[in-house]
């Protein structure tokens, strides 16, 4: 598994735990919610600056995002 689904595997289960969508993640995160979506299908790689902009908005480590789930 590469970085880009594992962090497509956590940015959703997170995204989801905190009952949030992808359009309320956007605005927190300033993104666009089609980025997101991008990113949540491991279509495409997302900078360390937005690897950042998401946790802020998610209030989470950035680690949280790129660690391998199990």
């Amino acid at each position: 598994m590469d970085l880009n689904e594992i962090m497509a595997i956590n940015l959703r289960r997170i995204r989801h735990g905190k009952k949030m969508t992808q359009e309320e993640l956007a605005h927190l995160s300033k993104l666009s919610a089609r980025y997101i979506g991008k990113i949540e299908r491991a279509h495409t790689s997302a900078t360390v600056s937005v690897l950042g902009q998401l946790a802020d908005a998610l209030e989470i480590d950035p680690v949280e995002l790129i660690r391998k789930p199990g």
